[in-house]
């Protein structure tokens, strides 16, 4: 039986700080799913197929992983894709707090599914893409932030 996992989120933009936490997570999985949720409650930044296709593009050599986009319920998006595995990012305790109360929901709604925390690493605790996208909106230099073939594409705009 294969180890597939949903690492759901917005990616509005993709950071290295996903990449960090996707990277390391490839140990663990057989295969990842990138899932890009629709939030009705969010105005994204960037085009579903923008975000699909810079993912296509950073892991076009990694054939565990992959990109789906859905709406609704992060668990039936699981169900979707048969992953039995969610992946969080924690970068500060109360992330922690916040994904909890998601991961309990979750386990409510299909106890099959089993939620993974991994930490990130100290030097993109800041690296959020909220905060990216501010800076990128009020023209400052988001390169630190991004993987290089979402910065090029930002600085072409």
């Amino acid at each position: 039986m294969q180890r597939i996992c949903l690492f759901p989120g917005t990616f509005d933009p993709i950071t290295v700080g996903h990449l960090d936490i996707i990277y390391r997570s490839l140990d663990l999985f057989d295969k990842l799913y990138i899932g890009i949720g629709r939030n009705a409650a969010k105005v994204p930044m960037f085009s579903e197929e923008q975000r699909v296709d810079w993912i296509q593009s950073i892991f076009k050599d990694e054939p565990r992983v992959d990109s789906v986009v859905y709406d609704g319920l992060t668990v039936d998006c699981c169900k979707r894709v048969n992953a039995k595995f969610i992946l969080r990012g924690i970068r500060y305790v109360n992330d922690f707090e916040y994904e909890k109360a998601i991961a309990d929901m979750n386990r409510s709604l299909d106890h099959n599914i089993e939620t993974i925390f991994l930490t990130c690493l100290p030097q993109y605790t800041s690296v959020a893409s909220t905060l990216v996208r501010d800076v990128i909106r009020n023209g400052g230099d988001a390169s630190p932030f991004l993987p290089e073939v979402v910065n090029n594409a930002v600085n072409k705009k």
